[in-house]
């Protein structure tokens, strides 16, 4: 009788919630992603990568992309096969867009301000932004995980 070899699989792990647009729902994003990604096994380097574009993408969300009433979506995509991780956030705000700053772009060192984005284009592979409908947008980035 012929049997079957088991073998490993690599699971897809999906994440999403639903998140109040307040500095409380953004730190309650980042907290949820890093629980899960530390229940998937994610190496510690990736984890930390995703921590802080999950910061800058939901903090993002909260402070240009709220509507009153509505709440930002996160979703946090993991292929182990692939070896990638991709962060959603989607809020109300589809007029606004996020751009990529020059790199050649001079700002206030002393501000406190403006680098959220050049911070996420430094952590990910790969960012972009694309309407969630009916009226919203979709920040997405895309991790590799570089690992041993």
């Amino acid at each position: 009788m012929n049997q079957a070899t088991p073998h490993d699989v690599a699971r897809v792990g999906a994440f999403t919630q639903l998140l109040s647009s307040t500095p409380r729902g953004a730190r309650l994003a980042r907290l949820l992603a890093v629980t899960e990604l530390r229940s998937w096994d994610v190496s510690q380097d990736l984890t930390e990568r995703a921590e802080l574009v999950v910061a800058e993408l939901t903090a993002n969300a909260v402070l240009h992309g709220r509507v009153p009433g509505r709440c930002f979506r996160l979703t946090v995509t993991l292929d182990p096969s692939a070896g990638r991780l991709r962060i959603e956030v989607s809020d109300a705000r589809g007029d606004l867009h996020p751009l990529p700053r020059p790199t050649d772009a001079v700002s206030d060192p002393l501000s406190t301000t403006g680098r959220g984005l050049a911070l996420v284009a430094a952590l990910a592979d790969r960012w972009d932004c694309v309407p969630y409908p009916p009226s919203g947008k979709t920040v997405r980035a895309e991790l590799l995980d570089t690992g041993p």
